[in-house]
């Protein structure tokens, strides 16, 4: 099982005022694999990578929560504060 984050992401995924919170780099992989409003994009596939070397060991854990959050407004997703 993937370590928490130490902040989790709250986010409008599935539509305006419809948040799911993601607290860990398994849960953001799974997010932008199922849940995503954009097929492709370079930010996207950079946080997709970033989480891959997370779950790998080779990179720490607040490069994929950046990395998400980077997506997440690339693709224009509400972020609650």
């Amino acid at each position: 099982m993937a370590d928490n984050w130490d902040k989790p992401v709250t986010l409008a995924l599935e539509g305006p005022e419809q948040y799911t919170t993601i607290s860990n780099t398994t849960e953001a992989s799974w997010a932008m694999i199922e849940d995503w409003p954009l097929e492709d994009s370079e930010l996207l596939t950079r946080a997709l990578d970033t989480c891959a070397a997370v779950i790998e060991g080779k990179q720490p854990p607040e490069a994929a929560r950046k990395a998400f959050i980077e997506a997440a407004r690339e693709a224009g997703i509400q972020i609650k504060p």
